[in-house]
């Protein structure tokens, strides 16, 4: 019914699956043919930051200014050109335990799935295909330029009331994601921060951070 439905938004990275790294892979790529520096994002970002923010921290990290808005579209499109062929190539590619099964199970008990990340959307589609977990997700809000995290989580909000042509309670939507910054864009938006200890931090971490519920693995049931 309806009224029964919840909103559940899912990030990716860390929360859905890992990508062991292809993402950073195809971000050096395009630095070194646009810039000549096989430039490592893991030393300059951290995990949940969006890709306009990775990547304008790490052109500014070095090349020692920060780049013009031309510059930074150019970078993030070059690396969507790279990103298929690392993901493909990642031996350290997986699907998150449980994932499958948990968002099929969602699915049928009437609940719509979205995506909040900060992927594009052309970043987040190939990250999801080799999993075959696209299926799942009818909507979505991704990274652009000048939106922070708890925007992408009010666009998905909006999207989502959309598609069910009505208001949804902020008791009835729900954040799923791996990190505090997950955890701290749900509340930004009032809705309920679920976390999964299947990124970079534990339980205890996420507890810490705010989280409403933590899960050790998608395998467990969401608390709804």
């Amino acid at each position: 019914m309806p009224g029964a439905c919840r909103i559940l938004l899912f990030d990716i990275d860390g929360t859905l699956v890992s990508t062991g790294g292809a993402g950073a892979v195809a971000w050096r790529r395009a630095f070194e043919e646009l810039h000549g520096i096989p430039a490592d994002i893991g030393e300059y970002t951290d995990a949940g930051m969006t890709d306009p923010d990775v990547g304008a921290k790490t052109f500014e990290a070095v090349l020692g200014r920060a780049p013009e808005p031309q510059e930074l579209a150019r970078l993030v499109q070059r690396r969507l050109e790279h990103l298929p062929e690392a993901v493909a190539e990642s031996e350290g590619y997986r699907v998150l335990p449980g994932v499958p099964e948990r968002l099929e199970q969602l699915s049928h008990d009437g609940h719509l799935l979205g995506l909040i990340t900060g992927n594009g959307d052309g970043a987040a589609h190939i990250k999801l295909a080799r999993g075959d977990l696209n299926r799942w997700f009818t909507f979505g809000a991704y990274a652009s330029a000048g939106v922070d995290r708890p925007g992408i989580v009010r666009r998905a909000v909006q999207r989502g009331e959309a598609m069910l042509g009505q208001d949804v309670p902020n008791s009835d939507i729900f954040v799923i994601g791996d990190t505090p910054l997950d955890i701290t864009a749900a509340h930004a938006v009032d809705c309920t921060a679920i976390a999964v200890a299947t990124g970079r931090y534990d339980e205890a971490a996420l507890r810490e951070a705010g989280a409403d519920h933590v899960l050790a693995t998608l395998e467990e049931e969401l608390p709804l």
